[in-house]
């Protein structure tokens, strides 16, 4: 009665409203509300974001940057007026160094392969940690085979916690970069970004940061946070799929060889040689996802005006609501701390197989998210083999927590028979 009271009070008018925004959420599934909680992997998309997205095709729609025609105008002005707003989000000193990518994992491969592929020697070494998703491990992997890098990681507790204190004897003179996740995915354990930045500056080596799932969040101050690098994606932010931001001081970004080649990131061709356009023009190669660039910063000023502040202090209510929740099934083993945590949740019952949890849980509505959610090695370490996720955004309740764990009760009695 005490969890129930709570939810009548915190699931408010103001939540109410905000999921009003989200066509999507009031679907029907087999029948019965949606309860979408898969926004790690995820996020849906207000109505202001979905109208962008049909404005621009239907008003705005052309290439951008060459064109002397009016759309062509207003279409250029539509996405470097974009990149103005992500740079203002991120604080970011100057806008061209906010480059545009189909998402964080062309930003974290863009980072590897022109940066890595420019500055990486054999038996230098890149960091990163034991937690980190495929997408900041794999090209990281390839880079180090292809110059003879040596790739070494900071080792994660069982708990799901960073072991910092080895930090300081794994950088040593060969460590030429880091590059770590700031939140992971997986088991939603917020790391001490702020602790391997200054690690880095410290030692004079440069510092990449998956902010993934940070960004859905957090606001994002790069000047604030100093690293060297910062990657995100769209779709995890309430924006379209393939679009994405790769942020990099720009003494960096001026140095890299460009990561694709083609139309655009041009400033003359001739038949024996090229030469390169400026930031951020080097690294956007062909036609970008204009729709979705627009849409993304229309995305970013939704969120702003909701107030962050006021996000922040529902979803760190959310969390604690959902992990009271969630322990008090004595069958479920929660990965990752109590605290230091953002509202995704991965599950383990001994004797259920995480895709027969799931299915089960969508035959109820409940959308969750199955598997090793690419961070296999992570779990692999932490001795398991996939997960049930459950990932919260801001649009979710408190009634849907008690639904959700209402629903996993009665799932495992029947699953364990």
């Amino acid at each position: 009665m005490e969890r129930q009271a709570t939810s009548e009070i915190i699931n408010n008018a103001w939540v109410e409203a905000i999921r009003k925004d989200f066509p999507i959420l009031h679907t029907k599934v087999y029948g019965k509300n949606l309860v979408y909680l898969d926004n790690a992997a995820t996020s849906q998309k207000p109505q202001v974001v979905i109208d962008r997205l049909v404005q621009y095709y239907t008003t705005q729609n052309s290439n951008i940057h060459r064109g002397v025609h009016y759309l062509a105008g207003e279409a250029t002005d539509a996405y470097e007026s974009a990149r103005m707003t992500i740079a203002r989000h991120l604080n970011a000193p100057d806008h061209r160094e906010i480059i545009f990518t189909r998402g964080a994992t062309e930003g974290l491969n863009l980072i590897a392969s022109s940066w890595g592929g420019q500055n990486l020697k054999p038996n230098d070494e890149v960091l990163i940690t034991g937690m980190e998703h495929h997408a900041n491990m794999v090209p990281w992997q390839i880079i180090c085979e292809k110059t003879g890098a040596k790739l070494k990681y900071i080792p994660v507790f069982q708990n799901g916690t960073l072991d910092l204190s080895q930090l300081t004897s794994l950088i040593t003179d060969r460590t030429k970069i880091i590059s770590a996740v700031w939140i992971s995915n997986s088991i939603g354990t917020i790391n001490p970004i702020a602790e391997i930045i200054a690690a880095g500056k410290a030692n004079n080596i440069p510092v990449v940061v998956d902010a993934c799932q940070a960004a859905p969040h957090y606001a994002i101050d790069v000047q604030e946070l100093d690293a060297d690098f910062l990657v995100f994606s769209g779709h995890k932010v309430f924006a379209p799929t393939g679009i994405g931001v790769l942020w990099a001081k720009a003494e960096h970004l001026n140095q890299m060889p460009p990561y694709q080649s083609g139309g655009d990131m041009i400033d003359a061709v001739y038949y024996d040689r090229s030469t390169y356009a400026d930031i951020p023009n080097k690294f956007e190669a062909g036609t970008p996802h204009i729709a979705g660039t627009v849409a993304l910063a229309t995305a970013m000023d939704y969120v702003e005006n909701l107030g962050r502040a006021k996000l922040q202090q529902y979803e760190q209510q959310l969390t604690e609501y959902v992990w009271e929740g969630l322990s008090q099934i004595p069958e479920i083993q929660i990965l990752g701390p109590q605290h230091e945590r953002i509202p995704a949740f991965s599950m383990v019952i001994d004797g259920v197989h995480p895709l027969d949890l799931g299915t089960f849980l969508d035959l109820q509505g409940i959308a969750v998210r199955t598997g090793n959610h690419c961070t296999q090695p992570l779990l692999n370490h932490l001795g398991v083999n996939a997960t049930a996720r459950a990932s919260f955004a801001f649009y979710n309740t408190f009634a849907e927590v008690d639904y959700l764990v209402e629903t996993l009760t009665k799932t495992i009695s029947k699953l364990k028979r």
